[in-house]
């Protein structure tokens, strides 16, 4: 199994050094393990050379399957923990960086609370990074916006969250626009790669929009300090009220009906064995959720 898992590491980042600090150990040790895995197949599965290795044709027959593998010992793992009863132990828990800092902190307090054996490892990703590690077996849930439609996940609804106007403080008193209005606007939204970019595009039908009526960022805290620098207005979503604009020369508005929201949820494997226990988790982060999206926005 170890073997196994040093070359899932290497197949997936395609470079010795940076696999090897993935997998905490010394860069010629992990291509010793490589070389005894290929001794014990009889077969090479890497092909040495430059920078970036390349796996042979039997390296990545090989490499999918591992996946498999390795995804379903992971399982198995998952029901001997599911049979102790509490849940214990590491939880790998996925999110995306448009709830992270807004929910997460409050969401391992409560998870700690709980469940005091648990120990949960939280990362910070997009949602398409998220259900890759999801399906591979690195993570054991996400929490992210709803629909991913993935098969083979449980997708449970958590809780509804408005999107909210952002503009300079100057005005204030302007009438709120509406979506068609926002097309004649600079508006400034995350960069390519994160779900709520796309979920603002359709609020506002704007997908043909040019370059120059659109301006990104990396972050809805980068977002929010350029409206205040009075570079355009943006959407952000209200749980990020409380945080991004307590030290902004912003004000905040809800737009008119329909208002855009968005479907915040939690996501598992369905082959997991400790689906029962996940619900349970839905529920708490549920609470927490509620409580952030009911947030004065006015």
């Amino acid at each position: 199994m170890k073997h196994l898992r040093y070359f899932e590491a290497l197949a997936r980042i395609r470079h010795f050094g940076r696999a090897a600090e993935a997998c905490a150990i010394s860069q010629p040790a992990l291509s010793l393990q490589i070389r005894e895995l290929e001794d014990l197949i009889g077969a090479p599965l890497v092909e040495r050379g430059g920078r970036q290795i390349r796996l042979t044709a039997l390296g990545e027959e090989f490499a999918a399957r591992v996946v498999t593998i390795l995804q379903a010992v992971d399982d198995l793992q998952d029901l001997g923990r599911a049979a102790l009863g509490p849940l214990n132990g590491r939880l790998r828990i996925g999110i995306i960086p448009t709830i992270a800092p807004y929910l997460l902190p409050e969401i391992m307090t409560s998870l700690t609370r709980h469940y005091p054996g648990l120990d949960p490892w939280p990362r910070e990703a997009i949602t398409q990074s998220l259900l890759e590690d999801l399906m591979e077996g690195k993570l054991d849930l996400a929490i992210v916006a709803l629909p991913v439609s993935e098969p083979s996940l449980q997708e449970v609804p958590l809780f509804q969250e408005e999107f909210v106007l952002v503009r300079a403080r100057e005005d204030a008193e302007k009438p709120v626009p509406s979506a068609d209005r926002l097309l004649e606007m600079r508006l400034l939204l995350l960069e390519e790669g994160h779900c709520f970019r796309d979920q603002a595009l359709s609020f506002c039908s704007i997908s043909g929009l040019q370059p120059r009526d659109l301006m990104e960022g990396s972050s809805l805290s980068t977002l929010v300090q350029m409206v205040g620098a009075g570079i355009g207005i943006t959407l952000i979503p209200q749980m990020a009220v409380p945080v991004e604009t307590r030290s902004s020369s912003v004000c905040v508005s809800r737009l008119p009906h329909p208002r855009p929201s968005r479907t915040i949820g939690m996501v598992w494997r369905k082959s997991n064995p400790l689906a029962a226990q996940f619900a349970q988790i839905a529920e708490i982060v549920r609470t927490v959720g509620e409580k952030a999206s009911r947030c004065d926005a006015s």
